[in-house]
């Protein structure tokens, strides 16, 4: 006889089965903990509201038919060794159907240091591309029109200055900021969390971001002012519930600041954007996603009263899991970022970056590169994941973890709030804390075999080396350092002095930097000069005592 309820089914049909065969662990969790039951049914939605895509409060979708209208933007990350470098490969993308260019820098740039500067040896152009003036811009973006691509910069600490020489070489094509459209990352507080590419104290941190914000708000309307991040905290070990709870703890943040300046948050908020991680336990992400939507348009409209929809809406872009790479068998991370893609595009990304198979080993060469780009043209076009908006709601299981994972991601969020808001929590190692206890836990799980990595402590094989890895040549140093030298010598230096030293008055006197710093970057000032003159203002931070 058929079951009537859920509990009927388990006493009547499941137990008897689970006497006689045991099942393959004794309990079932997600990533973040969360309990997975053998069976969802209706019983387990809680009396959950219908919900339409592009209304509020969004969980479907911020479009009513997202991917049937417009595919996400197809972003590949890339960035390396020098400006003529990077240039080449964002051409090729651009020939090979990317929809979007997003710029890796390296960690002098990021740091704000020259690619002269004794600090920087070793370092230029590893970790993405050294800027270090206008002139490299202009390089990097060459027969690249900026009024015809959106560009993604992955730039924090010294993101306005970036950003300011984005604008500086728009003018110089032509191209006036209101005709700019891109991100910049510009997200500071997780980098006190999770990266550590922090240049000043907190307050003035906040205040560089919050003179972006009004500056773009005036000038560059279509420029997204911030991309708050998740996806870093993911990479230091944090579970999908802590990246949510983090990611909004720090966007609250920035909201409080923006409303403190003075700025209306109706104003401002829909050129926030967020950046999210997609990891490979497919169904919880999936739910990430979801609960993201729906929680960003709650804390909008009911922390901070924004009355316009289009300020509740989260766009996000995803980056598959960098953590998730194996050196050993490269070619299993094909399948990894396959899977993590699925995730992010059922889950409603409005853009995305695949990783590359040898990353974890190198940065990636142009056949990877390809074979990630195609990764996201067959979900695309011959999956059939984009034909319909948010397949996935209505599964009990899928909307039973999108109100789990909210629930504990809020629950979180109180807790913060109770500290004082994110940048207390920082100062306390709160969030640093919780991340490093959440790693421990799951390397003691991989090293138990508790959970499979599949290449590394089980199903091991002997990996042939990969042939061909990308790598950085001397004399594309020596070419970035030249090019360096010859700005000094060859620039107005009576011109550039006069703009840094219009800088420091801005910042000194509390007006917006971002006017002075695009002067700077049209004096060809380095970006370590601008940088001293905000260090010289603001002082540095420290390394925070976390634990």
């Amino acid at each position: 006889m058929e079951s009537k309820s859920k509990k009927e089914w388990s006493e009547k049909t499941l137990s008897p089965l689970q006497s006689r065969f045991l099942e393959r662990k004794s309990s079932f969790q997600t990533a973040s903990g969360i309990e997975i039951n053998s069976l969802y049914t209706e019983e387990d939605l809680n009396g959950a509201d219908v919900e339409f895509p592009g209304e509020y409060p969004f969980t479907r979708g911020v479009q009513p038919n997202m991917y049937r209208g417009r595919l996400w933007t197809m972003r590949q990350y890339a960035g390396m060794a020098s400006p003529e470098e990077s240039n080449k490969r964002y051409r090729y993308l651009l020939s090979q159907g990317q929809t979007g260019l997003s710029v890796a820098f390296d960690l002098p740039t990021q740091t704000g240091y020259d690619s002269d500067h004794p600090i920087s040896t070793g370092e230029i152009g590893r970790t993405g591309v050294p800027i270090s003036s206008l002139a490299d811009m202009e390089i990097l973006f060459h027969d690249i029109p900026l009024d015809k691509i959106s560009t993604s910069m992955t730039i924090n600490a010294t993101a306005s200055i970036l950003l300011a020489f984005y604008i500086a070489l728009a003018r110089k094509q032509g191209v006036s900021p209101e005709k700019l459209s891109g991100t910049i990352q510009n997200d500071i507080l997780k980098e006190y969390i999770a990266r550590g590419t922090y240049i000043y104290p907190p307050e003035a941190s906040m205040r560089l971001i919050t003179d972006v914000f009004s500056y773009c708000s005036q000038n560059v309307p279509k420029w997204n002012t911030i991309s708050i991040s998740g996806y870093h905290m993911s990479e230091a070990g944090a579970n999908a519930v802590q990246e949510l709870a983090f990611t909004f703890a720090n966007a609250i943040a920035y909201v409080r600041s923006a409303l403190e300046s003075g700025m209306d948050v109706d104003k401002f908020a829909s050129r926030l954007s967020f950046f999210f991680v997609s990891q490979s336990n497919l169904f919880e992400e999936v739910a990430k996603f979801r609960a993201a939507r729906r929680m960003w348009a709650k804390i909008m409209k009911e922390r901070f009263g924004a009355k316009n929809d289009r300020s509740c809406m989260m766009r996000f872009h995803t980056q598959t899991a960098g953590v998730s790479l194996t050196a050993q068998q490269p070619d299993n991370n094909i399948i990894r970022s396959t899977v993590q893609a699925l995730a992010a595009v059922l889950g409603g990304t409005q853009s995305l970056h695949v990783n590359s198979k040898d990353e974890a080993l190198a940065l990636p060469t142009e056949e990877s590169a390809q074979i990630s780009l195609r990764t996201q043209q067959i979900l695309a076009h011959e999956s059939g994941v984009s034909e319909s908006v948010d397949p996935l709601a209505g599964s009990y299981y899928i909307e039973n973890l999108t109100d789990s994972l909210e629930q504990k991601a809020f629950e979180y969020i109180e807790r913060i709030d109770s500290m004082g808001g994110a940048v207390e929590a920082i100062r306390k190692g709160f969030q640093d804390k919780e991340i490093h206890e959440t790693a421990y836990r799951f390397q003691k799980d991989v090293e138990s075999e508790e959970r499979i990595v599949v290449g590394i402590n089980k199903y091991q094989s002997p990996t042939p080396p990969i042939e061909k890895l990308q790598a950085i040549s001397k004399e594309e140093t020596e070419r970035q350092l030249s090019r360096l030298a010859k700005i000094r010598t060859e620039r107005n230096t009576e011109k550039t002095a006069k703009s840094l030293a219009a800088l420091r008055h801005a910042a000194e006197s509390g007006t917006n930097t971002m006017p002075a710093i695009i002067s700077c970057a049209e004096a060809y000032a380095t970006v370590g000069e601008i940088s001293d003159v905000l260090r010289h203002v603001f002082g540095e931070q420290g390394e925070f005592v976390t634990f």
